[in-house]
């Protein structure tokens, strides 16, 4: 493979990642509790999670635990998001000059950002899992199956950022080998021509 396919290959990824966890990050389409009941009186999805200016006092331990779980996942993925931002001025970096230890730190950078992403996201599953618990709770069985409950294209998105993170860390290392490799045939034709 050639050197510059590659390092645009790992741009284009890296973007496109930092651009599918912004627009996740910044959608509110990641669970979606619907209630298909005409003049349903249950409570509502955003009834059973408090919110951040909530009395911590007047919590149930349940709700302090969701309280404490989302807190994590605000944090961690906006804080993904500004790491992508570093590994792709590092990535850049890099790759102007052609350094094969420089590529491997920006590969690992990447790798490294990935699992800030994973984390995030596996927490707010288990989060939104934890949260339908005090829902189920909360609403009367009867009540139960007039609610439909599903992850949005918000979850998917930043599922999708993931795996472009992870996509561009492989490419930095191929583009470390590639550059590692023809480091190695330029200094041998250099040794031969002497």
């Amino acid at each position: 493979m050639r050197y510059g396919v590659v390092i645009l290959a790992a741009g284009f990824t890296g973007l496109l990642s930092f651009s599918l966890l912004a627009v996740a990050i910044g959608t509110d389409y990641w669970y979606i509790i619907d209630v298909n009941k005409a003049n349903h009186t249950g409570a509502n999805g955003s009834s059973v999670i408090p919110s951040f200016t909530a009395n911590m006092s007047s919590l149930s331990e349940a709700e302090r635990h969701l309280l404490g779980l989302h807190k994590v996942v605000v944090i961690i993925l906006p804080l993904s998001l500004v790491l992508l931002v570093f590994g792709w001025i590092f990535g850049l970096v890099s790759s102007l000059a052609s350094s094969p230890n420089l590529l491997a730190g920006s590969a690992s950078y990447f790798l490294f950002c990935s699992l800030f992403t994973l984390t995030g996201v596996s927490i707010y599953i288990k989060y939104s899992n934890q949260a339908m618990e005090e829902f189920q709770r909360v609403v009367s069985p009867e009540n139960l199956p007039y609610v439909d409950v599903s992850f949005g294209w918000s979850l998917a998105a930043a599922w999708l950022s993931y795996s472009l993170e992870v996509a561009t860390g492989l490419l930095l290392m191929l583009a470390a080998r590639i550059a590692q490799m023809k480091g190695h045939y330029d200094s041998g034709v250099g040794i031969g021509i002497l």
